[in-house]
């Protein structure tokens, strides 16, 4: 069954995506040759009357594209040129290439909706609800009731945020923590988190779990979805920018054999937990696919910009023989990470 889902899971937000792309190059009058989900070869194909596009699910559910007219190096004489990527307006192309990010955040925020409609929406803010017995929080006098406003003087809005802050934590170092009592006074906690090491992971912990609260109604599920989305985006732009300083590893990064890992976890604790754990991929790739790297939709959207700058597109075979080697670096980044995670499990 952990199979099975993980399938499900990645197609439905590759599926999304790549519905974007598609619905807009097809608005745009782009030809489209494929609509694919999957890697690999195709292990499912159709056509439908008086449609150029061949719809297929290929083998490897490891993402999946849309394939128009006028992206690839060599051009293709047998398409019209007005039906190619590069005779469309710069703002048609903006939004084929977009729309796909776009429909993830959308999809999320929708599923996050439902989410907090149906189940209530959880109630974010960093309050502590419990207390471990041998861990620093508990020693230093923190209690249940203290709001965590600020670690290290950067400000806590909510559990996310909190989660990050101390995922970043430095071996050595302290956590400065400023907390609001209940009775509206503030003070402040020097700690240095517990080292725990668990199946050949390290991570450090000050043993303290969130105040379950949760509000029913329409507003509190918009209000949430669109705050987890935004506190989601915010946690994965850190994460990013501490990639690239160094403060984080690869080692922390997952692909697919971790993202298999939670979908097990996930669907053992309930349905609610496989909507959440969609909702949160669909960010997920739509953050990634917004990165100014070559091969991702940020990529080929840096080009639009750049060219909007000049006043005139840059070389399309210059842009794709660029494109092409971002994808094999990609790749490299994928098996690298595919290690990591494998190396995880068996130590």
């Amino acid at each position: 069954m952990t199979l099975i889902y993980f399938i499900l899971i990645l197609s439905i937000t590759i599926f999304i995506h790549e519905l974007g792309h598609y619905i807009f190059a097809k608005k745009a009058g782009i030809y489209v040759y494929e609509f694919a989900i999957g890697m690999g070869p195709r292990i499912f194909t159709k056509k439908r009357k008086n449609d150029e596009t061949t719809y297929s699910i290929r083998l490897i559910p490891l993402g999946g594209f849309v394939s128009m007219a006028g992206e690839q190096v060599e051009e293709d004489e047998n398409i019209p040129k007005e039906k190619r990527l590069q005779s469309k307006t710069w703002g048609q192309r903006f939004m084929a290439v977009i729309a796909g990010v776009m429909f993830n955040f959308i999809f999320a925020i929708l599923l996050l909706f439902v989410l907090g409609l149906f189940y209530g929406a959880p109630i974010d803010k960093p309050i502590v609800g419990g207390l471990e017995e041998g861990y620093p929080a508990v020693e230093a006098g923190i209690e249940e009731g203290d709001t965590i406003i600020s670690i290290n003087n950067k400000s806590v809005k909510s559990w996310d945020d909190l989660l990050l802050y101390i995922e970043l934590y430095k071996p050595g170092d302290k956590l400065s923590l400023e907390v609001e009592k209940e009775n509206g006074k503030n003070e402040s906690y020097e700690i240095i988190p517990k080292k725990i090491t668990e199946d050949e992971t390290t991570y450090y912990k000050i043993g303290i779990s969130p105040k379950s609260i949760k509000k029913y109604g329409l507003i509190p599920a918009v209000k949430y979805a669109v705050n987890k989305t935004g506190s989601l985006f915010k946690t994965m732009f850190i994460v990013i920018k501490n990639l690239i300083t160094g403060d984080l590893g690869l080692n922390r990064l997952s692909g697919p054999v971790g993202i298999y890992n939670v979908v097990g976890e996930s669907a053992a604790a309930g349905f609610e937990n496989i909507l959440y754990l969609i909702a949160f991929l669909s960010i997920n790739i739509g953050f990634i696919n917004l990165l100014p790297i070559p091969a991702f939709d940020g990529g080929r959207l840096l080009f639009l910009i750049i060219e909007k700058i000049k006043g005139k597109p840059v070389n399309s075979k210059v842009e794709n023989y660029i494109h092409a080697v971002g994808f094999v670096l990609l790749i490299g980044l994928l098996l690298v990470v595919t290690w990591n995670d494998i190396s995880k499990i068996f130590g």
